[in-house]
């Protein structure tokens, strides 16, 4: 693989609703895709819309949410201050990078959906015909965001992202702003689901999403398969 450049967004929320529970970025959700990228000889910079610390969801710290790459980060000092001191959205020059990628959580659905740099990115990054990868919840992300013809850039797209099932299982239903899948659909995208909790990436053209977070392992690399 050539010398890439890609630019992983993270969010800067980190209230769930008004529950009094925190949240923030899904950790394995980013840490995957970013040693996969990283292991694949690109270069990877880290942004949110506030810049700064990002945070992680507490539930993702959790034993039983471990895996070989979040370990690989609890040990990574590099990675950690990256996630301390990342780059503001707002600074960020979408010509100067292969691909834009977006880890889940729940945090995206307050701020990286409603956020006028992230959704202007996007397009940018998408008709340059860079590939677009988002994950879980961060496919929230195409909320706003619009196609040439001032249509939803997701309409008429095979898409899929965090189910409406999952999010009952989790217990969030009504804590959450909207649901993924729902705007999706109402977006006009072609939404695409396996069963909850088990991995499941689409690829429409240029575009890459997952369903859940056991499905960054196969985004990202749906993701470098484009960039090859």
């Amino acid at each position: 693989m050539q010398q890439h450049k890609i630019l992983m967004v993270l969010t800067s929320h980190d209230a769930m609703g008004d529950t009094g529970h925190k949240t923030g970025f899904w950790l394995e959700e980013f840490t995957t895709p970013y040693y996969a990228f990283k292991d694949a000889g690109a270069t990877v910079v880290v942004a949110s819309p506030n810049g700064g610390a990002a945070p992680i969801d507490p539930n993702s710290e959790a034993e039983d949410a471990q895996s070989e790459s979040t370990r690989r980060f609890d040990g990574d000092a590099e990675l950690q201050d990256m996630i301390n001191n990342t780059v503001k959205l707002s600074d960020v020059n979408a010509y100067e990078y292969d691909a834009i990628f977006y880890p889940g959580g729940h945090g995206p659905l307050w701020d990286l959906a409603e956020d006028p740099t992230s959704r202007q990115l996007i397009e940018t990054f998408y008709y340059q015909g860079k590939p677009v990868g988002a994950v879980c919840h961060g496919p929230a992300v195409f909320r706003h965001t619009r196609s040439d013809r001032d249509e939803p850039l997701v309409k008429g797209k095979r898409v899929t992202g965090f189910t409406n099932g999952e999010e009952a299982a989790v217990g969030l239903t009504e804590v959450v702003p909207f649901l993924v899948e729902d705007m999706l659909k109402e977006n006009g995208g072609l939404y695409e689901k396996a069963d909850d909790f088990t991995s499941y990436v689409v690829t429409d053209g240029n575009l890459v999403t997952g369903q859940n977070p056991v499905s960054s392992e196969a985004c990202v690399n749906a993701v470098l398969a484009l960039l090859k």
